[in-house]
């Protein structure tokens, strides 16, 4: 397997942990639990689930009502296809 093939999977991984932990955190929420942290929600999305939190949080209605969650998500995705995009053109 290629490098580039481990890196997909990789990020695919990330995403769909991402939307994961979106959803039991929702889960977590509604049912008055203890909750995931906020921080571990943005690691994800830093470590390259962006996608996949930014679908949750919408998929499953959850944090879209704090700004620094419908701006940082987004912004978070933004910035890293920036960086794919400039490491396709050095490539």
């Amino acid at each position: 397997m290629s490098i580039p093939d481990l890196f997909l999977i990789y990020l695919l991984f990330m995403n769909i942990l991402g939307f994961s932990l979106m959803g039991a955190d929702k889960r977590k929420a509604r049912r008055r639990q203890w909750r995931i942290p906020e921080k571990t929600l943005f690691l994800a999305s830093l470590l390259g689930g962006s996608v996949g939190t930014l679908a949750g949080m919408y998929f499953f209605h959850h944090k879209t009502r704090h700004w620094y969650f419908v701006v940082g998500m987004p912004a978070i995705l933004i910035l890293q296809a920036g960086a794919a995009v400039w490491l396709s053109v050095i490539r």
